[in-house]
């Protein structure tokens, strides 16, 4: 679904991105794990168009993102939760669920997917009148996380979703996260819990300075050496 190749990524003088690849199969969650720095934010932000790439290729189902203007990339299906949420404070539940699916016109289709999204997040739901910027930081990001699938996509960008949170709200996100997973949905994830990560994830890569220095299955990943020492604290 989503093929990225030999992706080169700069901050002015700095090489954030170094001619990196990977690829997102159709209903897979992959992992891009590695140290606060590392790129991998850069890597997301790259994928949604949201920095210029100075070259490699990104494609999702076939097409080319580099010729399709940033605004427009979340109609082909490609939805990005931040890091850091980035709800709106003032607005409550709702209306940012709503502004989720800003690109929709068919009203049943925004409030089939408005119904979804409360399935999956019953505490949403008992909340949708509630400003935003009260909410805890778990019901933010199972906000900007609901906001995101209001697209209806076919493929889902997560950043950072643990981050700032308590062990108890880590553990209920990502219970969410593998339920979307086994829903179909697909997930290339960023986090920085590289435990958690590989737990939930089908496959991972590990992102060092702005280079993939290994892939493969996730469970192969969690119990090799080098991932255990630098990312698992063993």
């Amino acid at each position: 679904m989503l093929e990225v190749n030999n992706l080169n990524v700069f901050y002015g003088a700095i090489h954030a991105l170094k001619g990196i690849s990977l690829t997102v199969g159709d209903g897979e969650l992959v992992s891009l794990i590695g140290a606060n720095g590392a790129g991998k934010t850069t890597t997301l932000h790259a994928i949604s168009g949201l920095l210029p790439i100075a070259s490699g290729s990104i494609l999702l189902d076939g097409k080319d993102l580099q010729k399709v203007p940033s605004h427009k990339i979340i109609s082909l299906g490609l939805a990005h939760v931040p890091e850091g949420r980035h709800v709106f404070a003032r607005m409550t539940v709702e209306e940012n669920l709503r502004m989720g699916a800003y690109i929709q016109r068919d009203q049943k289709s925004i409030q089939k997917n408005l119904d979804k999204v409360y399935e999956y997040f019953p505490r949403l739901k008992e909340r949708w009148k509630q400003l935003a910027g009260t909410l805890s930081g778990g019901e933010q990001q199972m906000l900007a996380t609901g906001r995101a699938l209001m697209t209806d996509p076919t493929i889902v960008l997560m950043d950072e979703p643990s981050m700032g949170l308590s062990p108890l709200l880590v553990k209920e996100i990502f219970s969410i996260i593998e339920t979307l997973h086994r829903n179909g949905i697909t997930i290339l994830l960023v986090e920085q819990n590289a435990k958690m990560a590989l737990a939930v994830s089908d496959r991972a890569y590990v992102l060092e300075t702005g280079t993939i220095s290994m892939s493969g299955k996730a469970e192969e990943l969690a119990n090799d050496d080098r991932v255990r020492k630098a990312y698992l604290g063993a």
